[in-house]
């Protein structure tokens, strides 16, 4: 694989699903951003008709599949275009052709629907780029978080807990902050599964018998990790202070306090891929594509921190 330079190489932003918001947020970004992020072109990639109905004029990378833009409603026709713009756009980027990729919301039914055969971007991202293991990160200026898992009934989550898996889902967030995040010396805080951390055993055994042994084998490895921490105080302000992300749980241990502090410039990061790969932090929202109420906040936040992420990588040679 290439390594890209940071100067002059694109940021690619793919279509999305047609018939969602992705579109239209990824033309708007476009726009305000003037067609460049730093020393970044922008390039969209996709199916050039669906971004004129966005009203964009520029040039595109063309997918050879073709999409239908039908606001609001979305067809297995298109899943094609919107499967192809990924895998350029990684193709590109594992080429050293792009210094990044940010992804516009996919409709996981509708590819689903056409043969698909992963369970979203992520999982999709990693068999393309053959990593060992993908990691989601939602990430702001106010918070950095990680959910151990992710899309799994609550009741399972226990259950799908491993001290392996956290100590190794801790080193790929820790490697990420100094690669990609320009950080030197990360501290990662890991939250307990249990009220207040499982209160010695009292609220649950998960605590100690899982993570508490996690946590000792990171710091083992010479890591600034604290935890079982208990969920409740782990997200105020003189908390956040004391770490540059924190690895929970579950998905809404995670999600729901990024969300309350940035719910309109959050940002997904894949992390552990040879990739920079970002997106916005949110759906497709059928509900209101087309009708310009679209905020595109959050893929501009995306592409932003693509091309810090992309700058660090270059800068640490």
């Amino acid at each position: 694989m290439s390594k890209p330079n940071s100067d002059g190489t694109p940021i690619l932003v793919t279509m999305g699903e047609p018939a969602g918001i992705g579109p239209e947020i990824a033309v708007e970004a476009f726009q305000a951003l003037s067609g460049h992020i730093g020393r970044h072109p922008l390039k969209l990639i996709g199916d050039p008709g669906v971004f004129a109905a966005c009203g964009f004029t520029g040039d595109t990378i063309a997918t050879r599949a073709r999409a239908r833009r039908a606001p609001g409603k979305p067809e297995a026709a298109n899943a094609a275009a919107v499967i192809e713009a990924i895998e350029t756009a990684v193709t590109m980027a594992q080429r050293g052709e792009a210094a990044a990729l940010v992804t516009a919301p996919i409709n996981k039914a509708v590819l689903v629907a056409a043969g698909f055969p992963h369970p979203g971007h992520t999982e999709f991202l990693q068999a393309l780029t053959g990593a060992p293991r993908a990691v989601m990160m939602l990430a702001s200026d106010m918070l950095r978080v990680v959910p151990l898992t992710i899309h799994i009934p609550l009741a399972k989550v226990p259950g799908a807990l491993t001290t392996a898996a956290i100590v190794e889902t801790g080193e790929i967030i820790l490697a990420a902050l100094k690669r990609d995040f320009a950080i030197p010396a990360p501290r990662l805080a890991v939250a307990g599964l249990n009220p207040h951390a499982g209160e010695d055993g009292v609220l649950g055994p998960e605590d100690g018998a899982i993570i508490a042994p996690a946590v000792a084998a990171l710091k083992a490895k010479g890591h600034d990790v604290r935890g079982p921490l208990s969920a409740d105080t782990l997200f105020h302000a003189q908390a956040r202070a004391r770490y540059d992300a924190a690895l929970c749980m579950y998905h809404d241990q995670a999600l729901i306090p990024i969300k309350t502090l940035s719910f309109w410039d959050g940002v997904n990061v894949t992390l552990g891929l040879p990739v920079v790969r970002t997106s916005p932090d949110h759906g497709t929202a059928f509900d209101i594509a087309g009708t310009g109420k679209a905020d595109a906040s959050s893929m501009i936040a995306a592409i932003r921190l693509a091309a810090k992420m992309a700058d660090a990588r270059a800068a640490e040679g």
